[in-house]
């Protein structure tokens, strides 16, 4: 097994014990991303000098020392390109600054390597509406990787790299990490700073970790949390260690399962296997109890209202004045603004912004937007509702397996459609983790399990639980 198929925890030892060095890990991946991706086209862009210069300054004490991780192309690294995957930015913008995440990953002695495909600006579930390159499902080629962190899913899949980072806004760590077989852990809103990621939805964003293992994630959630006074939303919290207590199972937890979640839409073998896993939970000591939340029918409906007016405000900035492409030769300023976006900005893009326009426009913004807040906080009364009653939540990440590629092109509605399961956290504010399941005709299948705000070593023991029930 090459060194770029090993878990950060296996590396840790190699490393520590003097069996690899931090160069010959990352020539490992560095080989790796530049034979294969050209298959799968997991990365957008690789700096191959600057790692390897990193790697021989490594600090192999520090927890993540030596350690490559990809990042996704929406997050900040200081003399990087940061293209969102648009238009707009290629070639016309590169990162002055590293983001607050890249800066604890450095801390942690962890090497940035290279930018992981996405759905343009993020928006997206198929990383399809990529406007620079398309991205296979390294687990079903012909097959979407899930959005929009499908580049940084697809690498880590692909056993190009050990992991990477992605962000979540609406299930774009999660999804991706189901379709593709891999670990994704979308973190409590507000425990990972979102300075230097490229603001989609700012009360929805958060940058969080795809792994090989549950354990991978939890060490770099190690890395990534802490208060930030950059970011006004990051918390004050004390962050405790992650990795401690991962083993202690699940004997004891109540388990809630949300009859909303298993309707008739969903693919009665993705319902199976996670009923199955509810039984594996359950036969290792934990308790299931159905719960409801009675407002998830309406999670879709809210949150393209809220999302897409967080985009609106968010994308104004790039207006083809400040940076990145801009028009050639506009007739006056107007038409400056103008060309530039029509230009700059792929269709997704457009048709989120001037959705977005239109709920925040006057005489709709009390009918749409106002409105889409309350039924927000009617979601989030009834996970603190359940989380009285229950200590996680099991639930499919998608109503299906990852669909062929350009099966729903045409359709936004059924790309929005897909995020079903995962909107609801964003909206409420709280952790999830999806986990590999037994695939579904040879397609990877995750459990989604959801915690209360700051419950990530609760899911983190269920997930570790379900992945070691696979492993014997």
């Amino acid at each position: 097994m090459s060194l770029s198929a090993s878990s950060l925890t296996t590396l840790r030892r190699q490393l520590t014990s003097g069996e690899t060095s931090a160069r010959e890990i990352v020539e490992d991946v560095i080989a790796q991303v530049s034979s294969r991706d050209t298959e799968v086209g997991a990365f957008l862009s690789f700096d191959p000098e600057a790692a390897l210069a990193e790697a021989d300054q490594a600090d192999l004490s520090l927890p993540l020392g030596g350690l490559p991780i990809g990042i996704k192309d929406n997050i900040n690294v200081a003399g990087q390109p940061c293209t969102c995957a648009s238009q707009f930015l290629k070639g016309a913008y590169t990162a002055p600054y590293d983001a607050t995440a890249i800066t604890h990953l450095r801390a942690a002695g962890a090497i940035p390597f290279g930018r992981t495909n996405l759905d343009e600006f993020a928006m997206g579930s198929s990383t399809e509406n990529s406007a620079l390159q398309t991205t296979q499902n390294p687990a079903a080629p012909g097959h979407i990787p899930g959005g929009s962190s499908g580049g940084s899913a697809a690498a880590v899949a692909a056993d190009l790299i050990p992991a990477t980072l992605g962000s979540d806004t609406g299930g774009s760590i999660r999804q991706p990490a189901s379709h593709c077989g891999v670990v994704g852990l979308k973190p409590s809103y507000g425990r990972v700073s979102r300075y230097g990621l490229v603001a989609f939805g700012s009360s929805l964003d958060q940058i969080g970790p795809l792994t090989r293992t549950v354990e991978d994630a939890a060490l770099l959630l190690n890395a990534l949390a802490g208060h930030d006074p950059r970011d006004s939303t990051s918390l004050t919290n004390p962050v405790p260690d992650y990795t401690a207590g991962i083993e202690d199972g699940v004997s004891g937890m109540k388990l809630g399962l949300p009859r909303e979640y298993f309707t008739d839409g969903i693919s009665p073998l993705v319902r199976e296997r996670v009923e199955s896993a509810a039984k594996t939970l359950e036969g290792l000591g934990a308790e299931l109890v159905e719960i409801s939340l009675p407002h998830t029918e309406y999670a879709v409906g809210t949150y393209y209202i809220i999302a897409p007016a967080e985009a609106s405000s968010n994308l104004s900035r790039f207006d083809g004045v400040r940076y990145g492409n801009r028009s050639e030769n506009p007739a006056e300023m107007l038409s400056l603004y103008k060309d530039s976006r029509e230009a700059g900005f792929g269709p997704e893009v457009k048709r989120r912004i001037i959705l977005g326009t239109y709920v925040l426009s006057s005489g709709y913004y009390d009918a749409y937007y106002l409105r889409a807040q309350k039924v927000r906080t009617l979601i989030r009364r009834d996970f603190e509702q359940a989380f009285e009653a229950v200590d996680a939540i099991l639930t499919p990440v998608a109503p299906e397996p990852a669909p062929k590629m350009g099966d729903a092109s045409g359709d936004p509605l059924k790309h929005y459609l897909a995020d079903i399961f995962t909107l609801s956290a964003n909206l409420a504010g709280n952790c999830g983790i999806s986990v590999p399941l037994e695939p579904v005709g040879g397609l990877p299948v995750g459990l989604q399990i959801l915690g209360p705000h700051l419950g990530e070593q609760t899911i983190l023991r269920c997930a570790r639980a379900v992945e070691a029930s696979r492993q014997s």
